[in-house]
């Protein structure tokens, strides 16, 4: 796997995500990642490990979807955790992560949840 910048804040990931996406590059897409990372994509459904998502963003993004970067809400940390969140430019309804700080300060997705939509009624 090529060296990619890491995400030295919660709040960078979402930058390079939509950087890497845009490059169409799943590797570095999955590399934003932990190992055994859970992601609720498709709707619906689960993505479960690194390499699981490598294989999704590589579908996703054979098709060239073009992504804006959302600036992120504030992010609130406890020790090595974090939960970062953004108001979706799509309308999607919110998109939320829980982070990991790495043993070489870096952070990286544990969980993705990047399609909240608002119940019925």
């Amino acid at each position: 796997m090529p060296d990619h910048d890491k995400a030295m804040r919660p709040e960078d990931i979402t930058r390079l995500f939509v950087e890497r996406s845009n490059a169409g590059d799943a590797a570095g897409v999955a590399a934003l990642y932990e190992e055994d990372a859970v992601l609720a994509y498709p709707p619906g459904s689960q993505t479960v490990g690194r390499e699981a998502i490598r294989e999704l963003w590589e579908k996703v993004l054979a098709g060239r979807p073009h992504f804006e970067r959302e600036e992120p809400l504030p992010t609130l940390v406890a020790g090595d955790i974090a939960l970062t969140s953004t108001p979706p430019k799509d309308g999607a309804g919110a998109r939320a992560q829980v982070v990991r700080r790495q043993p070489d300060g870096s952070w990286l997705r544990i969980i993705d949840q990047p399609e909240f939509v608002a119940p019925a009624g």
